[in-house]
């Protein structure tokens, strides 16, 4: 099935955090332009963690959505790019 595919739920789990990063600009910075927000999220290190790490909830929906639908792999594919993320943000944060 077209749907029960790792690929599709690793996409998604790939533009869910990004998705959350527009969704947070509009909930909770909607007086800043984009280009402002993008640029206090570049230039204030701790601020981008927490905002980043807040992003990465919008793929419990999907998570969620696959795995009552039985649609294991694709579920496992959300997974995965969560974790690629996480492993990101860890990195950045600890390590540069």
């Amino acid at each position: 099935m077209l749907r029960n595919n790792p690929i599709v739920g690793f996409l998604f789990g790939l533009i869910g955090p990004v998705l959350g990063l527009f969704i947070m600009k509009f909930v909770w910075f909607r007086h800043d332009s984009v280009s402002d927000y993008l640029g206090m999220l570049m230039h204030t290190k701790d601020t981008m963690f927490k905002v980043c790490s807040l992003s990465m909830l919008v793929n419990l929906a999907p998570f969620i959505f696959f795995n009552s639908k039985r649609y294991d792999h694709a579920a496992r594919g959300v997974f995965i790019a969560t974790m690629l993320y996480v492993v990101f943000i860890v990195i950045a944060r600890y390590v540069w």
